[in-house]
């Protein structure tokens, strides 16, 4: 059977891309998208402020203390969805097979595809360049024989890059990817893995399966068979809902019992309408708490019926706000709560949303 051939997509600080596209003033200058607040995160870091080390989900606040001269700018998601939309019908001239992962980013399989070429890296090149006729932005590339490699290899050459990882070097590559660049683990799971002695792929193939479940639990395998450049999950032209949450960041901080309880409540009434909209299923709970100083812990339950009414979740919500310790010296900045139902892999993502700080995703 001949190797697949996966194209992983991603388009260039998406956002501020975009406002500078449409905006000529902020050409060249670090710009970050979010809102101009004392509460405000960055959603996206053009280039130019990248290098002073603004990125996403830093707050505003510190983002302009260590880039006094950044312009922050309002998102504007009509504007992106509308070019997500053109994006995505350039992938159309070649291929059936898209997977999006998010409005900036999505695997292809090429490995038949509607103009009958031969090499998935002439099929990148076009989408690339056609990407930009377009809509004058940039898009990296990243080409494998799996959805694992292909995402590493988008990110390898950003941005407007290309990189193929062909299967007789996929080892030799892997062997020395530093694990942190591994799709799934996080800071902490970086961390843990150093105390195992990794730090780079050919480290974690040394450690026996059993070894890593054990450690890991089942996402365990999934490292184990990455280390070995094994991925075999398709590219899925449907993605089933995994998880349907919410979050809310407050105007200011919060540390009396009341008062959170009373933001819990609205929080799980808000999460309430959000599953009935999505008819979603789901028997696991998962409270986020993000304090003060941006540190972040969530806690998780998994009920043995479907969480559908505030009179299930909120003394499930209850129970694990208890195991939160906040004060008036660790007061709360953000409440989040979702209901899931992971896959295994899925939980590598939702471990990722768990340690990278990033929000709750509604697929």
């Amino acid at each position: 059977m001949s190797e697949r051939k996966i194209i992983h997509i991603d388009m260039d600080a998406f956002f501020a891309s975009v406002e500078q596209r449409d905006n000529p003033d902020l050409r060249l200058k670090p710009v970050a998208v979010g809102f101009d607040g004392p509460r405000g995160v960055v959603s996206t870091a053009s280039y130019e402020a990248r290098k002073f080390g603004v990125h996403s989900a830093m707050s505003i606040s510190q983002a302009k203390r260590i880039c006094p001269q950044l312009i922050i700018v309002p998102s504007h998601f009509d504007v992106y969805r509308e070019v997500s939309s053109q994006i995505h019908n350039v992938f159309r001239e070649y291929t059936e097979k898209i997977e999006p992962i998010s409005i900036d980013e999505a695997f292809l399989d090429v490995t038949v595809n509607t103009k009958n070429m031969k090499y998935a890296r002439d099929i990148a090149v076009e989408i690339k360049q056609k990407i930009y006729e377009k809509t004058k932005l940039t898009a990296s590339a990243g080409i494998s024989y799996n959805k694992f490699l292909a995402k590493i290899a988008s990110d390898y050459k950003k941005p407007d890059g290309l990189f193929v990882i062909h299967p007789d070097n996929a080892q030799k590559f892997i062997a020395q990817l530093p694990i942190e660049d591994f799709w799934g683990v996080g800071p902490k799971t970086a961390e843990r893995m150093h105390r195992m002695g990794i730090f780079n792929g050919d480290q974690l193939r040394h450690i026996s399966l059993n070894h890593l479940i054990d450690v890991f639990g089942k996402v365990g395998s999934i490292y184990y068979n990455f280390a070995f450049g094994i991925d075999g999950r398709d590219v899925l032209t449907e993605r089933e809902r995994q998880s349907v949450g919410c979050e809310h960041t407050f105007l200011e901080d919060i540390s009396i019992k009341s008062t959170v309880l009373i933001e819990l409540y609205h929080t799980v009434i808000e999460l309430e309408e959000r599953i009935s909209q999505a008819d979603f299923d789901g028997k696991t709970l998962t409270l986020k708490v993000k304090f003060h100083d941006f540190n972040q812990i969530t806690r998780s339950v998994t009920n043995t019926h479907v969480l559908k009414n505030k009179n299930i979740i909120l003394p499930l919500a209850k129970v694990l706000l208890k195991q939160v310790c906040f004060s008036a010296e660790n007061p709360i900045r953000l409440l989040g709560l979702s209901v899931s139902n992971p896959s295994d892999f899925d939980k590598i993502s939702q471990r990722e949303w768990i340690e990278g700080y990033l929000p709750f995703e509604e697929y």
